[in-house]
């Protein structure tokens, strides 16, 4: 098992009114097959043998599915692997000597509390505003009774892999939303259990994500390119549609 030595510059910030700053620390002796948060981790020991206050950053499931996890590494969301999360990112991707910039996701919509964790409550907001079901569907062999197209239900089941990590958020040069709010529409949107609601849906989630401070889709794709669940721009046009028809046709 190989090692290697890095200089790491990681944000500090005591909470959200201070400012913040990057402070380096030395780490020797990382193993390569380490994730990178097994390497903060290794860190804040250090830290905290010293009396010194850990990094703290967010984390719980370490298996890339709860998307609790996200920061932005030498400038990428989620590090410079495609289709990973952060704690799937493993230190082999990185070389002996290596300077690593470690922040935030950055996001009006998404204030530091500390160090690297940000208040990502505002897409619980957005969910909360009409992400759901409310009609009685029955159980699992009535769902099963309502024909799908395979094509559909594989666009839906793509929208549903989104696990809300933030990542496009972070990356998206204008702050935008669109491509976590267009998933969870569209997942929805394509099944016939959401149909019923389909208009409030999309008026009621963009009306929310617009409240929350997010900013404007421009199409950079920078979204789609960090996305650790490869999630299409498609849906964005897909939710522009749903906007837009439900407005054109809220009296209907």
């Amino acid at each position: 098992m190989s090692s290697i030595n890095l200089t790491l510059k990681i944000w500090r910030q005591p909470n959200s009114d201070a400012l913040g700053n990057l402070e380096t620390y030395s780490l020797d002796g990382i193993h390569t097959d380490m994730s990178f948060l097994e390497m903060l981790d290794v860190l804040n020991e250090k830290l905290t043998k010293e009396s010194k206050n850990p990094v703290v950053f967010d984390h719980d499931c370490r298996e890339g599915i709860c998307g609790m996890c996200g920061a932005v590494i030498d400038g990428v969301a989620h590090g410079p692997e495609k289709e990973i999360t952060l704690c799937q990112l493993h230190m082999r991707n990185f070389s002996d000597g290596d300077t690593i910039v470690i922040e935030p996701f950055r996001s009006r919509a998404f204030p530091v509390k500390k160090d690297l964790l940000v208040d990502r409550s505002a897409f619980d907001r957005i969910i909360q505003a009409g992400g759901y079901v409310s009609v009685n569907t029955g159980g699992t062999p009535d769902g099963n009774t309502i024909p799908i197209s395979q094509v559909k239900a594989e666009y839906a089941m793509d929208a549903a892999a989104c696990i809300g990590c933030g990542a496009c958020v972070a990356s998206c040069p204008n702050g935008a939303a669109m491509l976590f709010t267009s998933a969870k529409v569209s997942q929805l949107a394509l099944l016939p259990q959401g149909h019923a609601e389909r208009k409030q849906r999309a008026t009621a989630m963009v009306t929310t994500m617009d409240e929350e401070g997010f900013g404007n889709c421009t199409n950079a794709k920078e979204c789609e390119a960090v996305c650790p669940k490869g999630i299409s721009i498609r849906n964005i046009a897909r939710l522009n549609r749903e906007y837009l028809s439900a407005v054109l046709l809220k009296d209907d």
